[in-house]
């Protein structure tokens, strides 16, 4: 089978880029299209030149790439046309108009500015495309009763197909805890707490830092360790300045390819965002043997089972994400247990084969209904 799939690329791509290498090349050959300009290395590096293109620009502002997705379909006749999140829903009209047997649109996560609902175009729009596509499916129960609601569509016609995790690869390692802290000149001893994710403004990073700051206050010997870039940094780093305990205890580590070392070098994993869909850094840090501690929102409840591998919290709640910290703080064992337990419940619910084999079936079974197969 033939398919496209059509995203902005940016944080979805390192999930499609899974899928792709998951579902493999018997049964499957795939395109990738970028409705808002991609990065020119990006074929390259991802060793898929020749299967990347690009109908728009990164710049921001109205764009209407519909033509152009057009174009493309007509030349590559897929028989399965796959966009992710809203911009790149003019896929799906794009693939009804070139007579595309399958179309499937997917929403991921959220934004800050649709956190209260979306705007009524938007709906409207929501609206008509998801009625078009042969499936919509979500990654969470809770994004399919958000687009349920914004998009006056019976829950039923969102399917839920969470994200996966590659647990062999994603594992606990005290290699890489005594390395990645003596390259960044973290004391070993040191109980590291800290996150991986684009620096901007839904992470709220900032409330990690405060609650850092009282720990430290408390007589703790805490380090915070952010992996990661964007928007935010500079207004962190003031943060981190304007306060003199948390001097030398703050590490920005920028954007790294080596995550899984940089998991490991945690003691406890902490997600601030005021919003989630699913989180694939939370599974990785589950993965990696980490307790975690995440804001009670989004799918992030869905992924942790509370007080078995992790904690909950209010967003923004400084004071009860600074006792949780604490707790763990104090007990090393109920670090390990924890865990321990995350690790196993992502193997069990959230591995990558789970994953891979439910977009397979998906496709599969839609593909079967209209008579498509590998080079027809």
């Amino acid at each position: 089978m033939h398919v496209v799939a059509s995203l902005g690329i940016g944080g979805t791509e390192h999930g499609l880029l899974k899928v792709i290498d998951g579902l493999g090349e018997e049964q499957f050959e795939h395109r990738i299209c970028a409705v808002r300009g991609v990065d020119e290395n990006f074929a390259e590096r991802m060793n898929l030149t020749g299967k990347v293109c690009s109908v728009g620009t990164g710049r921001p502002g109205f764009q209407f790439p519909l033509f152009r997705l057009l174009r493309i379909m007509h030349a590559f006749k897929p028989h399965i046309v796959h966009s992710r999140n809203f911009g790149a829903l003019e896929a799906i009209p794009a693939a009804v108009l070139a007579r595309v047997p399958v179309a499937i649109h997917s929403e991921h996560g959220y934004e800050l500015e649709i956190l209260d609902g979306l705007p009524l175009r938007r709906r409207v729009l929501c609206h008509g495309f998801f009625k078009m596509a042969d499936a919509v499916f979500v990654v969470t129960e809770e994004l399919r009763r958000y687009h349920s609601r914004q998009s006056w569509l019976p829950s039923e016609r969102f399917r839920v197909l969470a994200n996966g995790v590659n647990t062999d690869h994603f594992a606990p390692s005290q290699e890489y805890r005594k390395k990645v802290r003596a390259e960044m000149g973290i004391p070993q001893e040191r109980l590291v707490i800290g996150s991986v994710g684009r620096l901007v403004p839904i992470k709220d990073y900032g409330t990690l830092l405060q609650a850092a700051a009282e720990l430290v206050r408390q007589g703790r010997d805490i380090h915070v360790l952010l992996v990661g870039a964007g928007p935010e940094r500079d207004g962190l780093g003031r943060q981190v300045t304007a306060s003199p305990l948390l001097e030398g205890r703050v590490t920005f580590a920028g954007v790294s390819n080596r995550v899984l070392e940089m998991m490991n070098a945690l003691d406890i994993f902490v997600l601030t965002s005021v919003c989630e869909g699913m989180s694939n850094t939370l599974l990785e840090a589950m993965a990696s043997g980490l307790p975690v501690v995440a804001t009670r929102t989004g799918g992030s409840p869905e992924i942790i089972a509370e007080g078995c591998c992790g904690y909950l919290f209010s967003p923004r709640d400084v004071a009860a994400l600074t006792q949780l910290l604490a707790r763990l703080a104090e007990d090393a064992g109920l670090r390990r247990t924890m865990g321990s337990a995350g690790r196993s419940r992502v193997s069990d619910h959230f591995a990558l084969p789970i994953m891979v084999q439910r977009y397979r079936d998906l496709y599969c079974e839609l593909a079967s209904k209209r008579d498509t197969r590998k080079g027809n």
